[in-house]
């Protein structure tokens, strides 16, 4: 189980470094000042921090075997679902207002004028899949720090 949860892992982080790469080539971190992005950098970079330290905690459980940094990489889990979330809920009006922008720039109305928030460049499969991947590594990651189907 220790390995399917690195696979997971990693999968998610991938999905994650694409949408980071997205956000900062998009202009997330100069639209912090005009407010256009709705991601605050700090969570931003507090999450990739988190997740990515916990997959190197991982690693070590999965070399060492040591329960300890098996609990370790789960409590790193934890706030980086919770900023996770953070980031999901700040998004979610983003990505509705797609569609409303988009009627309004065919039509040439108001939604034509304004910066474009760096998040509403995130694909919807990608913010799918790294979210659902990331609820399995987190239980996957529970499961074997419980001892749940060996190591």
């Amino acid at each position: 189980m220790d390995i399917a949860a690195l696979i997971t892992w990693v999968v998610t982080a991938l999905g994650g470094f694409y949408m980071l790469g997205t956000w900062i080539q998009r202009g997330g971190i100069r639209q912090q000042r005009s407010g256009a992005s709705r991601l605050p950098a700090p969570v931003v970079f507090g999450h990739f921090a988190l997740a990515a330290i916990g997959l190197v905690v991982w690693i070590a459980y999965v070399v060492a075997d040591r329960g300890a940094l098996a609990w370790t990489a789960f409590g790193l889990l934890l706030p980086v679902a919770l900023l996770g979330f953070v980031m999901l809920a700040r998004w979610l009006p983003v990505h509705r207002d797609r569609a409303t922008a988009g009627a309004a720039v065919t039509a040439g109305g108001p939604g034509a004028e304004g910066p474009v928030p760096a998040e509403r460049h995130f694909p919807v499969p990608v913010v799918l899949a790294h979210g659902l991947l990331a609820v399995a590594t987190l239980v996957l990651v529970l499961l074997t720090a419980l001892g749940v189907g060996g190591s």
